[in-house]
């Protein structure tokens, strides 16, 4: 931070170094999460919510639905909001520094319209829609979100081309057959992991684009390879906990800046 008088003696402005700023909330999420596990009270578990818009006439395809939960996710923990003195921090700081969950559930109409009044970011790809809420304890989800179906609703996979080269690529690990939802959650946490990996200032480049990203299914032959990058250092990869659709230590999505 700094500061600049103005001429005359009047009060002097304070200059954010936004650069400074956004190093810090980088270092954070670099600095990795799960250090302090599980609340024994169940009701005060941490879980960040995100919303998936499907409307029921014309839904997205599911590729791109994925890529703005996935960009959505990053967004929130490296929104100015939950940095040093925002108004996110310590929510966002009691959810990272436990068990890290992310539930994702699915909205049209009314439903989307209110879910985009919960404080969060949605993030819109190729018109596909996703918001990701700030965090907060599974006992105090806002009534608006909670109403919303977890599951029941899927998406066909679909073949969108070749990912931009200029894009980060999200490759879900397409023998594990998870659901939508399950898979928001695994690319959301694969974009946080991916960010905290990447040098504080091709982060800061990857934010300028909103974290847009390319989700891919990967076939047994592809996921066989980049396990191979993964295991070079060259990808960061998730491995799930397996409360939910796949076993404990399931890899299930692959990350390649």
């Amino acid at each position: 931070m700094g500061s600049a008088e103005l001429s005359g003696g009047e009060t002097e402005v304070e200059v954010r170094d936004e650069a400074a700023e956004f190093a810090v909330r980088h270092a954070e999420l670099a600095h990795g999460y799960g250090g302090n596990g599980d609340s024994d009270d169940p009701a005060m578990v941490q879980a960040m919510q995100m919303v998936l818009h499907i409307p029921k006439a014309e839904p997205p395809a599911r590729s791109a639905l994925l890529a703005a939960a996935a960009a959505a996710a990053v967004a929130v923990c490296l929104d100015p909001r939950s940095g040093p003195g925002g108004e996110w921090e310590a929510r966002y700081l009691a959810w990272k520094r436990s068990r890290i969950r992310k539930v994702a559930r699915r909205a049209r109409g009314a439903q989307w319209v209110a879910a985009n009044d919960v404080e969060g970011v949605t993030v819109d790809i190729d018109g596909a829609q996703a918001r990701a809420f700030v965090p907060g304890p599974v006992g105090g989800i806002d009534p608006r979100i909670r109403k919303l179906q977890i599951g029941g609703t899927d998406l066909e996979h679909d073949e969108p081309g070749p990912p931009d080269p200029d894009l980060p690529v999200l490759w879900v690990n397409s023998g594990l057959e998870m659901s939508v939802g399950k898979a928001a959650a695994q690319v959301g946490h694969a974009s946080m992991l991916l960010a905290g990996a990447m040098p504080v200032e091709a982060a800061a480049a990857w934010a300028e684009r909103e974290f847009r990203c390319a989700v891919r299914d990967a076939d047994p032959r592809q996921w066989s390879e980049l396990v191979a990058q993964v295991s070079a250092g060259r990808a960061v990869a998730v491995r799930d906990a397996g409360f939910t659709e796949v076993a404990p230590g399931s890899m299930t999505v692959i990350a390649v800046p």
